[in-house]
């Protein structure tokens, strides 16, 4: 996933699909049970927030595979943020109002 939004610590990385109050949904590489927490830092940070990366956390409560040859063999995530500070939602708020490539 080349244009990644979120790389997981240790390993994965996902993409914002969209962002409604606290609640997220992501195509990530990696699989999450319900009930299991994700963190990880936005990619792309820039200015400022390149020196310190913002930090994203997750709480799962869905997971499911998307099935097809195109999808890669990638997983929906819906979840809800942690400790989400304002300029961690802006900047994912951002990232969701990207076009898609």
């Amino acid at each position: 996933m080349t244009d990644a939004h979120v790389r997981w610590r240790g390993q994965g990385e996902a993409l914002f699909l969209s962002l409604a109050k606290d609640a997220v949904v992501l195509r990530s590489t990696v699989p999450s049970p319900p009930g299991s927490r994700l963190e990880g830092t936005l990619a792309g940070a820039t200015g400022e927030t390149a020196s310190a990366a913002l930090v994203v956390r997750v709480k799962v409560h869905g997971c499911k595979k998307q099935g097809g040859a195109s999808s890669s063999g990638d997983f929906v995530l819906e979840g809800r943020l942690l400790d989400a500070t304002r300029e961690v939602r802006a900047a994912i708020a951002a990232r969701v109002a990207e076009p898609a490539p």
